[in-house]
């Protein structure tokens, strides 16, 4: 049986079991785990889901926790989906984003570090996105978080094809879909994905994860 492990922030996480994360509601209730019962039926047997997403976390914090919750854990197929955070977190009082430059290159770092200790291993990057909503529509705010989150997009982008990983575009799907239903259909509040969200970024993992042949 293959592993697959998910990571990211909480868009990953959605309210996974933290404590007991083996048990049968530490995969969450978003696209990790539409994934798993997918994979179940279509392959059965043949993956494992592990999901070690962690709301709040920046592109420095998973990289913080890269032993722990990544290469300890030897998966065969590495998911990641990260970004936004490293640009919302320069909204707060005390700002503390990461800026596209420094995103970059701790991304590179850890696809490094685990391509080193993994070797064989498939990673997916999911391009991290935003809509206008909520939390993201104030007057600084959008300017802000459509100028930064594509230029995080576009680096993970590049990081991604300067390690062999396999890409996973969702920014322009989930603008396509906006003109079919309110920005705030797919994404509650311009950021964490409704139910619909979460299986629009369900169905386009698993496009690309049908052409790697794992």
């Amino acid at each position: 049986m293959k592993r697959i492990l998910f990571q990211g922030d909480s868009i990953t996480d959605v309210d996974r079991n933290r404590q007991h994360p083996e048990a049968t509601d530490g995969l969450g209730c978003g696209y990790p785990l539409l994934l798993k019962a997918r994979l179940g039926y279509e392959y059965p047997g043949a993956y494992e889901c592990l999901n070690r997403g962690l709301g709040g976390d920046r592109v420095v914090d998973l990289y913080a926790r890269i032993r722990r919750d990544i290469i300890n854990l030897r998966p065969d197929c590495l998911s990641i989906l990260i970004g936004v955070n490293d640009v919302w977190h320069d909204l707060s009082d005390s700002p503390n984003g990461v800026d596209a430059v420094k995103f970059e290159r701790v991304y590179d770092w850890l696809l490094t570090e685990v391509s080193a200790a993994l070797p064989g291993v498939c990673v997916m990057v999911l391009e991290p996105f935003v809509l206008p909503g909520p939390a993201t529509q104030g007057e600084e705010q959008w300017t802000v978080f459509s100028r930064e989150v594509p230029l995080r997009a576009q680096a993970a982008r590049r990081v991604a094809e300067k390690h062999g990983a396999a890409f996973v575009p969702l920014q322009e799907k989930l603008d396509e879909m906006s003109r079919l239903a309110p920005a705030t259909h797919w994404l509650r509040d311009g950021v964490h994905p409704s139910e619909a969200g979460h299986e629009l970024i369900a169905r386009e993992w698993m496009k690309t994860f049908r052409l790697l042949g794992i």
